[in-house]
């Protein structure tokens, strides 16, 4: 089903967000599928937006 979605996101040229990315093999399999954009507990437990920032972007 991954596999189709991703397929048809392709075709008509549509970016693509997997949500719930929990480990490296999921990770692995959807970049081995064309999947760019993830997210998941793999990176992150959820987290206030100032928190992400001295996440992403380091400490102000």
């Amino acid at each position: 089903m991954i596999e189709l979605i991703l397929d048809i996101a392709k075709s008509l040229k549509l970016m693509v967000v997997a949500e719930g990315v929990e480990n490296g093999d999921q990770l692995e399999f959807l970049k081995g599928h064309g999947c760019e954009m993830v997210q998941g507990y793999y990176f992150s437990k959820p987290v206030p937006a100032e928190d992400f920032e001295k996440l992403a972007f380091g400490e102000k």
